[in-house]
């Protein structure tokens, strides 16, 4: 069959508009969706310069001494500072409320002060001296030597302390849930804290996030370091034992000494004998694959650290705390006022020839 002039150049012309699609769409689809044509949104792994803005209800309703000792310790412990302030609704209306225990004495329940810390959770006392041994979350915010529990400053403080060391900011409602072991409790605190917070939401670190995982291990410095950093963060979200070296449970050198395991490396089993083996590094020279200890645990010491965590990037490190403090997770290191020091257990002796041995069973 023929075709007559004009049917051809419609043809022609039809073609030459599909090729012209073709060329300039073809490198679009070698690149991301963007993020309002995708399923979901893409997680955003850098935290650094993240700072929650307070809403008009946070600004008009907390006072602003109030408010800036919640941002400030907050940032500084590394908790949300809306949950901090929320708690501090929740349990005193920031320190305004005329009930027991608020201002002087306690409560019916033994809590005192603007966070209603029990005395016995605080130190033992409501007036503790700093210098001297106690037990508690006692602190000292105003820097005159005594953690006072009806002082705004230190009891804000001291209440930041304990939601980091039970979870927060990774694992809120479980820090929240040991602060009061009510679950409608921890339900009021988050509606408060998302209703200061202009996002209206309660954020969690991205490093919470499996998405966060794979530049970890991409960023490593070698083969070896990314199998370490593989195997520690897959096991992320199981719980904490102590003396727990897996598969189902770990605690702090266990995690570690099962993730140079995987990499076919033996190190030392138990905090006590990881800080001695690996050679120290000086901070800020730290690298993935270190390990960070802090002087923490009965018995302990600045020479004798009783806890561990295993770098995965600057400033961030991958721990099994405690059985209250939520489950094996990606956090800071930086804040921890009881850090001692970091060491590198591929630079002892020992390890160096196990590498020897791994490279001559490659070749």
């Amino acid at each position: 069959m023929k075709l007559s002039k004009t049917r051809l150049a419609l043809i022609i012309g039809l073609a030459g508009m599909l090729l012209l699609v073709a060329v300039i769409v073809s490198p679009l689809l070698l690149m991301s969706m963007p993020s309002f044509l995708s399923d979901s949104a893409s997680v955003d792994c850098d935290d650094s310069a993240r700072v929650e803005e307070a809403s008009d209800s946070a600004s008009s309703d907390i006072p602003a001494a109030y408010l800036e000792l919640y941002k400030d310790y907050g940032k500084r412990i590394g908790v949300q500072w809306n949950i901090l302030a929320a708690v501090g609704k929740r349990e005193t209306d920031h320190g305004r409320s005329d009930l027991p225990g608020v201002k002087n004495g306690t409560n019916s329940a033994g809590a005192a002060g603007p966070m209603q810390f029990l005395i016995s959770t605080w130190g033992g006392k409501a007036r503790v001296p700093m210098s001297s041994k106690f037990t508690g979350y006692a602190s000292d915010g105003d820097g005159d030597g005594v953690g006072d529990v009806y002082n705004p400053a230190d009891a804000i403080l001291g209440a930041a302390r304990m939601l980091k060391r039970n979870g927060a900011p990774e694992n809120v409602r479980q820090a929240l849930f040991v602060y009061n072991r009510a679950w409608w409790y921890v339900d009021q605190v988050e509606e408060i804290a998302r209703k200061y917070a202009k996002s209206g939401a309660v954020e969690v670190p991205p490093q919470a996030s499996e998405e966060c995982d794979e530049p970890l291990v991409e960023a490593a410095p070698s083969d070896v370091v990314a199998k370490i950093l593989q195997f520690a963060l897959a096991q992320r979200g199981k719980p904490y034992l102590w003396g727990g070296t897996g598969p189902d449970s770990f605690d702090c050198s266990g995690v570690i000494y099962a993730a140079y395991k995987a990499a076919g490396l033996t190190i030392p089993r138990t905090t006590f004998g990881q800080w001695p083996f690996g050679v120290k590094v000086l901070e800020g020279e730290e690298e993935p694959g270190d390990l960070v200890f802090f002087n923490a645990g009965p018995g302990t010491s600045a020479n004798n650290p009783g806890h561990v965590g295993l770098v995965v990037s600057k400033g961030k490190m991958l721990e099994a705390r405690c059985r209250l403090c939520g489950p094996i997770k990606v956090t800071s290191y930086q804040a921890r006022d009881t850090r001692v020091g970091f060491t590198r257990p591929l630079q002892n002796p020992a390890v160096q020839e196990q590498l020897k041995k791994l490279q001559n069973r490659t070749l």
